[in-house]
């Protein structure tokens, strides 16, 4: 009887899922809103790296495009959606959530499914509501303060901003690999996640949980310090109009209104490409390089775009150190690696947001200064995320009268195995 009830259970669940799934692949008015835009595109088609990376069947490759098949065919064939390229990468991904979905509800061990399928159904929502999130920023400020980013930004001599746009309008293969990072975020976060989950288990889920909440709290400091970037404030004169050293001296320090989405500073992506950096450490080195790629394209594309200054990704660095220390709950919050790396971050991000709105002129007073703040902060950044990542174990060294640890026969000793429905589990080895 209750293995009866247990089945009815598991298809009603079933059914539930396959329904959720044809009510968002169906409807005109998600399509319209995120199916078809490149980021949330994206960010669903990310689903099918951490799908198959963690779990690779050659069934659910052939699930996944039966189903991305049906779902185009009802949408342009019977419903008559408007046809475009970015949708059907939506439909992979929805139909990869369908299919883990299903796994996850018929798996004896689901624990691995729950930490594959619920991080990516709430990363893939974070992306859809980010905009209304973003809708309300712009409402609440209608004036930034990018008038002084600029006068930081031009304190250095070089307007960097500006010669990257530069650069990224000339180049066309520079242009085009620097978009596709920059839209494809969701790839080196769930790359990294993939990883992380098949190499450390479920002590995985706090790199997820730090990417899940860059976002809001990203926001948040939105509203602290609301600025759009250079190609708002200058519109069609950037990036090859910059405005000359003799005229920015006379720059008036007020609050800008300008059209544009309030999104720094920080810089959102790039603490986002830098956290799956940090995050990277231990993985393979193919995963690495392809996590660093991205943080280089993105940190280019962010400039190149005009949607940021270079004062935005500084300050994206110790604001992503504070995010990775609130998130490491695998060490108490007493721990003085986490303690430390977390109060760090919280005051350098708040410290760069004051010293920007109310201290402009010091900047100008030389251009040693804003250059050793701008390498102070990377510095003491990539030390103080280094101690945090620091094992304690390896500075512990035993007094020199303490006796050896006894190793234990290898009948003792845990390993590490993988179940047949992908969860690691440790065992003993058999007694022999």
């Amino acid at each position: 009887m209750a293995k009866q009830q247990e089945v009815a259970m598991k298809v009603s669940l079933t059914a539930l899922a396959v329904a959720c799934a044809a009510k968002l692949a169906f409807s005109h008015t998600f399509y319209d809103e995120a199916m078809i835009g490149p980021f949330f595109a994206l960010a669903l088609a990310s689903v099918l790296i951490l799908h198959f990376r963690v779990f690779p069947r050659w069934l659910d490759v052939a699930l996944v495009a039966a189903g991305t098949c049906a779902i185009g065919l009802v949408c342009f064939r019977l419903l008559h959606f408007p046809q475009a390229v970015m949708p059907w990468f939506s439909f992979a991904g929805l139909s990869s959530l369908l299919i883990l979905a299903i796994r996850m509800i018929w798996a004896d061990e689901r624990r691995l499914y729950l930490y594959a399928w619920v991080p990516a159904v709430l990363f893939v929502a974070s992306d859809y509501f980010a905009s209304n999130m973003l809708d309300w920023t712009n409402a609440a400020h209608p004036r930034t303060f990018d008038i002084y980013v600029l006068m930081f930004d031009a304190s250095l001599h070089v307007q960097p901003a500006f010669l990257a746009g530069q650069l990224y309008a000339i180049h066309p293969w520079l242009h085009t690999s620097s978009l596709i990072a920059y839209m494809g975020l969701a790839i080196p976060i769930t790359l990294i996640y993939a990883g992380r989950l098949l190499k450390e288990g479920t002590k995985a889920f706090s790199s997820m949980l730090a990417f899940l909440i860059m976002g809001p709290v990203g926001i948040l400091f939105y509203n602290f310090f609301p600025v759009s970037g250079p190609h708002a404030l200058f519109g069609r004169r950037f990036p090859f109009t910059p405005l000359p050293y003799d005229k920015l001296v006379h720059v008036v320090l007020e609050p800008a209104a300008i059209a544009g989405v309030r999104n720094g500073m920080p810089s959102l992506h790039l603490a986002w490409t830098l956290l799956a950096w940090w995050y990277s450490r231990k993985l393979s080195p193919v995963e690495r390089a392809i996590a660093f790629l991205f943080l280089g394209l993105t940190a280019f594309a962010t400039m190149g775009t005009g949607e940021h200054w270079l004062a935005d990704l500084v300050v994206a660095f110790p604001f992503a150190l504070m995010i990775k220390a609130l998130c490491a709950y695998e060490l108490p919050f007493k721990d003085a690696r986490r303690r430390t790396a977390f109060f760090f971050g919280l005051a350098a991000t708040l410290a760069w947001l004051l010293l920007i709105r109310y201290c402009t002129r010091l900047f100008w007073t030389s251009p040693v200064v804003p250059w050793s703040l701008i390498a102070g902060t990377l510095a003491l950044t990539t030390i103080r995320q280094g101690i945090l990542d620091r094992d304690p174990s390896l500075a512990a060294v035993p007094p020199a009268d303490t006796p050896p640890a006894r190793v234990p026969p290898a009948s003792d000793v845990p390993h590490r195995t993988l179940s047949p429905t992908g969860a690691v589990e440790e065992n003993a080895c058999p007694v022999e």
